[in-house]
């Protein structure tokens, strides 16, 4: 599939068949979110896999609150991030910040590197005629979800992907109901200097 197709295509979908994502699909999707961007290729990121039996306890647990229809999904994958992981880097020789001081980052790049891997998580789904839902975890199921799955304390998740073949496409009808429309490209791209709204 080109590109422009994939990014054209890629959107939010909220029901899954629940036919099982081939084993070579599955890994060319994790494969990719390897290639995401990381800052001084730290690779502080890391994903969790749950398939079959894994999954009843996420959906109590990680997921309480999505609906019926997305936990058809056969494949949650959750994508987390290591700030430890990124300190660690820039302490080393050739970085030089051996204090690891975290004031030292403008913004947080281990959430910011594995957000890029998520996204590339949504567009390989797409590529592979698959649909993809990214979602939250509510801060109280973090500890719970750890737990459960042996997560350890330097890897916070950022949220989750569920991922599986569409129940349907979404239609103009579904469209029609969305209260939000993609904003104007002259509302959000700014040439030379900020232009003032309204």
């Amino acid at each position: 599939m080109e590109f422009q197709e994939v990014v054209r295509r890629r959107k939010m979908i909220r029901e899954f068949h629940p036919t099982p994502v081939p084993d070579e699909v599955l890994s060319r999707i994790l494969d990719n979110a390897t290639r995401a961007p990381s800052a001084g290729f730290s690779q502080g990121m890391a994903f969790l896999v749950l398939t079959g039996d894994d999954l009843p306890r996420f959906w109590e647990i990680g997921g309480a609150w999505v609906s019926e229809t997305v936990r058809t999904a056969p494949v949650v994958i959750v994508p987390m991030s290591s700030k430890r992981v990124y300190l660690d880097r820039y302490a080393q020789e050739d970085k030089g910040w051996t204090d690891r001081d975290e004031t030292r980052w403008p913004v947080p790049f281990w959430h910011i590197d594995t957000g890029m891997a998520a996204m590339l998580i949504l567009q390989t789904a797409v590529d592979q005629d698959l649909g993809a839902i990214y979602f939250g975890i509510a801060p109280e199921a973090v500890a719970p979800f750890r737990k459960a799955y042996g997560v350890p304390e330097d890897h916070e998740p950022i949220g989750a992907i569920a991922i599986g073949t569409p129940a349907a496409q979404p239609d103009a009808q579904l469209r029609a109901k969305l209260k939000s429309r993609r904003r104007p490209l002259e509302d959000v791209v700014h040439h030379g200097r900020w232009r003032g709204e309204g």
